[in-house]
C-alpha cells in the first residue's frame, strides 16, 4: 500500500480538527504566563487563577465552576504539585495555561499534575485504563473507555463530540503508580475531543498516551516518557519537534488499535522531527526497543525524519505476523544510530525518494 510522504499528512489531522483549536492566540501567552505581581496581565477575558492563595486551589474545581458556560475559558495554573485527576467534558474552548519564565521549554516547566494509578496489578484489582488517567478530556466516561479486544469499547450512537478545542501549555501530566511497568496507567486520554499539548511533559511506565475514538490530539515541543505501548488508542496522533524518552523497554513505542470503517481514514500515530531515545544514559537498552508492535491488522505508524538511538531493534518494529508482517509500518528519512539501522526488510519500509509502502 502506497502512502503520501508523512509531512503531507498534517493538513489531514489539522483538517480533523476545529480551524480554531491550533490558530494564534489572540494575546501574548508569554505575558499571561509569566510570573507577576498581578498575575492575570496580559491574560485574555476569563482566566481564571489556580494555585495558593487564590480562589480555587484545585484544578478541577475551577474547571467545575465552568461548565455549565459556553464561552471560552482559560486557566491559569501557579506553580505547584497538583495531585487530582482533571476531567474535562465541557464542549467549550478551553485552555490550561502553566505559569513560567520559560514559555518554550518543556523542561523548564514548573506545574506537575500528578496522579497515581493502575488497573490490572494485584494491588488495584482490573477495571478500565479509563480509570486510571491523570487527565481525561471527553464528553461522557462512556466514550472515554478503552475497552478490550481489536474494536474496544462501544461508544453509543449519538454520543456527542466533546472538547473541540483543548489546549495545554507548559504543563507536566504525570502518572506516579509505581517507578516501572506494573500495568495500564494513562497520563493522558482523549476521547470524542481535539486536544493540543505544547511544551508539555507527559509521562507514565504504561499505556502513557491514550487517544481514543474520535479523538485528535497534537503535541508540539513536549516531552513524553514511557515504557510500554506507550503511544496507543483509535484515533490520530501527531507528534512533532518533541522527544520520546524511553525508560526502558517492553511491547513497543506505538501499539495502535486503529479503527475499521466503511471509509477510508488516516487513523494512526505519526512522529515527526522528533528524538526517540533512551531517558537517561544508564539503562542497558540497546537494540531492544521495538519503535511499534500491532494490536490488529489496523494498525499505523510513521516515525518521519526523527533521531533514533541505539536503543532500538534494528528491525525497528515487532511483525504483525510471519505470513503477512508489514501492517502499516514505517520509517521514512530517519537519522539512527549507526549500529542501529539496519535493513527493515520485514516491517514496513524505509525510502529517501519520497516513497513509503
Amino acid at each position: 500500500m502506497l502512502l503520501h510522504h508523512p509531512s503531507s499528512l498534517l493538513p489531514i489531522l489539522l483538517l480533523s480538527l476545529s480551524h480554531s483549536a491550533f490558530s494564534l492566540a489572540s494575546y501574548d501567552r508569554a505575558e499571561c504566563q509569566y510570573p507577576s505581581q498581578d498575575p492575570l496581565q496580559g491574560c485574555p477575558p476569563n482566566t481564571i487563577l489556580v494555585g495558593h492563595n487564590t480562589g480555587f486551589s484545585s484544578i478541577q474545581a475551577a474547571i467545575f465552576s465552568i461548565n455549565d458556560t459556553e464561552a471560552p475559558y482559560t486557566i491559569l495554573i501557579q506553580p505547584n504539585n497538583y495531585t487530582e485527576q482533571v476531567n474535562i467534558t465541557r464542549s467549550a474552548p478551553l485552555t490550561l495555561l502553566g505559569v513560567t519564565q520559560h514559555p518554550n521549554d518543556a523542561t523548564k516547566n514548573a506545574v506537575n499534575i500528578i496522579w497515581h494509578n493502575a488497573t490490572g496489578t494485584n494491588t488495584t484489582g482490573s477495571y478500565d485504563n479509563a480509570y486510571t488517567s491523570t487527565l481525561t478530556v471527553s464528553p461522557t466516561l462512556n466514550a472515554s473507555l478503552t475497552g478490550s479486544g481489536p474494536t474496544g469499547n462501544s461508544v453509543p450512537e449519538g454520543t456527542p463530540f466533546g472538547n473541540a478545542d483543548f489546549r495545554a501549555y507548559n504543563l507536566n501530566f504525570w502518572n506516579k503508580y509505581l517507578p516501572y511497568s506494573a500495568g495500564p496507567s494513562l497520563a493522558t486520554g482523549i476521547s470524542y475531543a481535539n486536544a493540543g499539548f505544547y511544551f508539555c511533559g507527559v509521562g507514565s511506565w504504561q499505556d502513557t498516551v491514550y487517544v481514543g475514538k474520535l479523538g485528535s490530539v497534537y503535541m508540539y515541543g513536549s516531552i513524553v516518557a514511557g515504557q510500554t505501548d506507550f503511544l496507543y488508542g483509535f484515533g490520530t496522533l501527531w507528534i512533532e519537534k518533541s522527544r520520546l524518552l524511553l525508560r526502558s523497554c517492553g511491547g513497543g513505542v506505538t501499539a495502535w488499535k486503529g479503527t475499521n470503517t466503511t471509509f477510508e481514514n488516516k487513523y494512526g500515530v505519526y512522529i515527526h522531527d522528533s528524538d526517540v531515545v533512551k531517558a537517561n544514559s544508564s539503562l542497558e537498552i540497546r537494540h531492544k526497543c521495538a519503535l511499534g508492535r500491532p494490536w490488529n491488522a489496523q494498525h499505523r505508524s510513521i516515525f518521519s525524519g526523527c533521531y533514533l538511538d541505539d536503543s532500538i531493534l534494528p528491525a525497528g518494529y515487532i511483525e504483525w505476523s510471519a505470513s503477512d508482517p508489514r501492517v502499516n509500518y514505517s520509517e521514512y528519512s530517519m537519522d539512527d544510530d549507526a549500529a542501529a539501522a539496519a535493513a527493515c526488510t520485514d516491517c514496513g519500509a524505509r525510502y529517501n525518494d519520497g516513497r513509503i509502502s
